[in-house]
This record gives C-alpha cells, structure tokens and sequence, in this order.
C-alpha cells in the first residue's frame, strides 16, 4: 500500500479515535474540556448537536486561518474542514445513536471521563505525530502567535480562558446545564502528560514504518 495512503488511514483513524473520545467525556456528565464544553453550551443554546457546532467552531477556526496567514495560507491546510466535519460527525453518531443509555454516577463518571480522555490523547498523539493535519483550533492559534507577541502554549491557555468565560456568561443568562465542572479540572491535569506519554511510545513505532516526514 502507498505511503501516503497509509497516513492518511492512520490520521482519519485518529480523528475517530478522538472523536469517540469526546463523546464518552460528554456522557461522563462531569464537565468536558473548555473548547468541547463552549461546543456543548451552544448546542444547549441554539439546539443543535454538539458535533454541529463544534464542526462550525473548527471551520472558523479554517477562516481564521485563512484571514490571518493569507497567501502563507497552504492549500494542504483546507484539509483541516473535512477532518473537521469528520470529528463532528463521529462525535453526533457516538452521542445520540451510541451512548443514550442512562448513566448518572458521578464516581462512574471520573472513571469514564479519565478512560475517555487517555482514548482521546491517543487519537491526537497519532495526529500530531505524522504532522500531516492539525487540529482546526491549534491551526488557529498557531496562526495567531504571528500576530501577537505570545508563544503558541500561551495563546491555547487564552483561548480555554475565553471559551470557559463565555459558558459562564452563557450559562447563567440563558439558564442552560453547565458544561464545566470536575472533568475540565481533571483534563487540564492530566491530558497534556498522557498525551507526552502516548507520544514518546508511538514516535518509534511509527518511524520504524517510514511514516513519518522528520526523524
């Protein structure tokens, strides 16, 4: 099989892997990360899926992309909306065809958020590591360190700031369920170091198959 062809049946199986993530962090009902959580919010809202919106999110993340960067802008870099469209579209399927059972315990939650999660980082590890697409929101912010004198780590850490504000003043105006909560503390603390983990295991694993475009 082509090289390439391999990479991208790994990249869309990451983007299912982090998709199928998402959605069990949602039915922990313990309070998903910020940017999931703004996705949830609005659903709430407007009465969408939360898939919908976060596909809609992750495309203006593309157009920011696109006014920021302009001709630096890469025509590769558009392949972010499909992938996009196809995190949303696993998030619906997995959320409201999947897991409509009933599930109410807050201790089972921490278990299945924390499971959910490291499902997650594993998904964006394999992402990450053939560097082929990134995620629409780190595009965005990765754009923006262009325009603003702040490191990329600093400008994601504004933006959870940002989206986390914004529920709140969603929640408590519009009277919606909250979508933060136990499970937004515990992603801040222990994705990004599952995420290191899964990296350094699969970075050899990968490179050994020639998948890789940098030693």
């Amino acid at each position: 099989m082509n090289r390439n062809i391999k990479r991208y049946i790994i990249i869309i199986l990451g983007f299912i892997i982090t998709g199928t993530g998402s959605a069990l962090t949602l039915k922990a009902g313990i309070g998903v990360g910020a940017w999931d959580a703004l996705a949830k919010s609005t659903s709430d809202l407007i009465g969408i899926e939360v898939g919908t919106a976060g596909i809609l999110f992750n495309s203006s993340c593309v157009l920011g992309q696109i006014l920021i960067l302009r001709k630096q802008f890469r025509l590769r870099q558009l392949l972010q909306i499909p992938f996009s469209i196809l995190l949303g579209t696993v998030i619906n399927f997995m959320v409201y065809h999947i897991l409509t059972f009933p599930f109410d315990s807050f201790g089972g939650g921490i278990v299945l958020y924390l499971c959910a999660s490291t499902l997650s980082a594993f998904g964006v590890s394999i992402v990450m590591l053939l560097d082929e697409v990134t995620f629409a929101l780190e595009g965005f912010c990765m754009a923006l360190t262009k325009l603003l004198p702040f490191k990329f780590s600093t400008i994601r850490q504004a933006v959870d700031v940002i989206s986390i504000l914004m529920i709140i003043g969603l929640t408590l105006s519009a009277h919606i369920s909250w979508s933060i909560g136990v499970g937004t503390i515990l992603g801040m603390l222990t994705f990004g170091p599952t995420l290191g983990i899964f990296m350094k295991l699969f970075k050899p694993i990968l490179k050994r198959h020639q998948l890789l475009n940098y030693e």
